[in-house]
């Protein structure tokens, strides 16, 4: 019986399967509610068409359930749909309308069957010698294009597969074997490889457990870390804190004590100056004296000036200044015992925070290459980035750096991170932090890394360093290694860039204020330059 096609059994109003079917008198059938609700609209002369072929009906036909058709339709709803070919399923090439899957496939027929249309290849006596295998849409390729046979043998000096007569005749004399049990060869190939898999599977299993078993212990020391620090540092904090009122409690004990003796002071000054006035009077009274016995009489007195301690009170507050030196420098002295507060203090505690050689990991932070900013002559290759000199089929994009040769990473850091890259030491490469606004489209320097207000650069030769920062170069001394640390401290304000290989040296630092989150950038302006982010974790410096 052939498959019922499900298109032959849909109402011709409403496109969907038949719901109680009615057939009206020229043939057509309909959902019964979809041709009462066309003829409900029709023309009120009582003249009545069907919507297919318009032929008319005076009075209205008198609807009645087609009892055969929903019995179809019935039957066709019971029908499973996985018996149907979907998307990338071999199709029965015998039925009619909507395809079903095929089962099996035949090698003499070269065509593909379902169940109903492959019955006869059991049932009928010419079909026995058929060749039957699993459905295939490409029967074709397991047919001998010389002889039209099946192919049933594998020829091991041609390593290829031929039938029968290929075997006589172009095969004749080669180490030939049935397909059958070539195929049974190669699958104990395949088992005795997969079991090696398995056991390669399990050992980088084990290899995996032991590197979160790291992992948790890293976390758990670095957590230890953590609140060490932050108990050391507050410990710290509350220090500076006492020593800094300390300090203002000495200062105001001084600044009284030796305004009180500006005062008393100031209070002899304006004694002083107040008899020196009252001897002016006097004296402008003798010299109006024209008696010369009376004059002499008058001024027969010693004509001193009046004396003060001023000279006293100059030493008492430089002495008073001196005192207040020493106490602040023992102050100074205890707080830079507890090393906080002086440079050399703080710069042991900015030591204590930037990564070590040992310690840099746990500064690490993931960058990805952006390549909606990569110049087109730079191949990026997962963490690696080279100038090629030929143009990538790179989208077009805003972002992209049109004439420098340059990439900027994803991330924007606001907080801290640290990474590291392995140079060519044949080429000149930049390593860079950028804001996000940096100019992208014009071919002058005010693009480039380093050359603007919004970018910091290293530029790194074969047989030196430099700074850059808004056209400023800064030539840069220090170990000339293929690779180069850089840490971010974006809070701080600052940044840092080191050589390493056996040790940890710092190139260079720079202590500023950044207003944005910053994105490490690189710059390859060498043909045949070339960088790698590393994985720090799995370094060339790691220990062993």
């Amino acid at each position: 019986m052939a498959a019922l096609d499900p298109n032959q059994f849909c109402c011709p109003i409403c496109l969907d399967q038949l719901k109680d079917p009615v057939t009206t008198a020229c043939g057509h059938s309909y959902c019964m509610s979809c041709i009462k609700s066309c003829w409900d609209q029709e023309d009120r002369r009582g003249v009545y068409r069907c919507p297919q072929c318009r032929q008319s009906f005076t009075p209205r036909p008198v609807l009645r359930r087609n009892t055969i058709l929903a019995e179809l339709v019935e039957k066709l709803k019971e029908t499973p749909a996985d018996h149907y070919a979907g998307p990338g399923d071999v199709e029965c090439d015998f039925c009619t309308g909507r395809k079903r899957k095929a089962v099996n496939s035949c090698l003499v027929c070269l065509a593909s069957y379902c169940e109903t249309h492959l019955q006869p290849h059991f049932e009928s006596p010419a079909f026995k010698k058929h060749k039957l295998t699993d459905a295939s849409g490409h029967l074709q390729d397991k047919v001998c294009s010389h002889h039209d046979k099946p192919l049933e043998v594998f020829c091991r000096t041609d390593q290829q597969c031929i039938c029968d007569l290929c075997m006589t005749y172009e095969h004749r004399g080669h180490d030939t074997v049935s397909a059958a049990a070539r195929r049974e060869e190669i699958q104990l190939q395949l088992g005795v490889r997969q079991r090696k898999w398995q056991q390669m599977i399990q050992e980088r299993e084990k290899e995996l457990q032991e590197l979160r078993k790291v992992v948790n212990s890293v976390t758990i020391s670095v957590q230890e870390a953590e609140e060490h620090s932050e108990r050391v540092l507050t410990e710290m904090i509350h220090l500076i804190e006492s020593r800094r009122s300390v300090v203002k409690g000495l200062i105001r004990d001084q600044e009284k004590a030796v305004l009180n003796q500006v005062n008393g002071l100031q209070e002899q000054v304006e004694g002083e100056i107040t008899e020196l006035k009252r001897r002016c009077t006097e004296f402008e009274g003798l010299l109006q004296i024209v008696d010369p016995i009376h004059f002499l009489q008058t001024t027969s007195a010693p004509l001193g000036f009046p004396t003060s301690p001023r000279m006293h009170l100059i030493v008492d507050m430089r002495s008073a200044v001196s005192e207040l030196k020493g106490t602040l420098e023992d102050v100074l002295q205890e707080v830079d015992d507890l090393q906080v507060a002086t440079p050399r203090s703080l710069k042991k505690i900015i030591n204590l925070l930037e990564p070590t050689l040992t310690t840099r990991t746990a500064f690490a932070c993931q960058l990805t290459l952006d390549p909606d900013t990569a110049h087109r002559d730079l191949r990026l290759e997962k963490m690696e980035v080279e100038f090629c000199g030929q143009p990538q089929p790179y989208p077009d994009s805003p972002h992209r750096f049109k004439w420098h040769c340059q990439v900027l990473c994803k991330e924007g850091l606001s907080g801290w991170g640290y990474w590291e890259v392995e140079r060519s030491m044949d080429c000149e490469v930049q390593l860079a932090v950028s804001y996000r606004g940096i100019g992208r489209s014009d071919w002058g320097t005010d693009c480039c890394f380093g050359y603007n207000e919004y970018s910091w650069s290293l530029a790194c030769t074969p047989s030196s360093y430099s700074f850059r920062h808004d056209k400023a170069n800064t030539n840069v001394s220090g170990p000339l290694t293929p690779r180069i640390g850089v840490y971010l401290n974006h809070k701080a304000g600052t940044l840092s860039f080191y050589s390493i290989s056996d040790t940890m040296t710092l190139l260079h630092r720079v202590q500023t204020t950044f207003t944005e989150p910053l994105y490490p950038g690189f710059a390859l302006p060498w043909f045949w330059s070339k960088l790698k982010i590393c994985n720090i974790g799995n370094g060339s410096n790691k220990k062993k």
